[in-house]
């Protein structure tokens, strides 16, 4: 009867400590550690639209643009095994 509890109250610990391991993998500081988090915006008035994204084939960066501030386009690479790149170029179709 005892080792049964202490089988159970030891299976719990292990639950409790996966749990807590998952958790912790998604949380905000463990992302902005690894260089993966989303910086903060001062009054959450960022421009929140969605841009247009290109996938390319594995092993390439994927390729996501969209306009930024007034008659400029962003273009930005996705890159897993270092920095992203980014181009900020006029365009006038971002005018408005």
């Amino acid at each position: 009867m005892r080792r049964e509890r202490i089988r159970a109250a030891a299976g719990a610990a292990a639950l409790v400590l996966a749990a807590g391991a998952v958790l912790a993998g998604c949380s905000q500081s463990y992302n902005d550690e690894r260089g993966k988090g989303d910086a903060p915006v001062r009054g959450k008035a960022g421009d929140d639209t969605p841009a247009e994204v290109y996938n390319m084939p594995d092993g390439f960066g994927n390729l996501a643009t969209k306009c930024v501030g007034h008659g400029f386009r962003a273009y930005v690479t996705t890159n897993a095994t270092g920095p992203s790149n980014v181009q900020i170029v006029e365009d006038e179709s971002c005018a408005s």
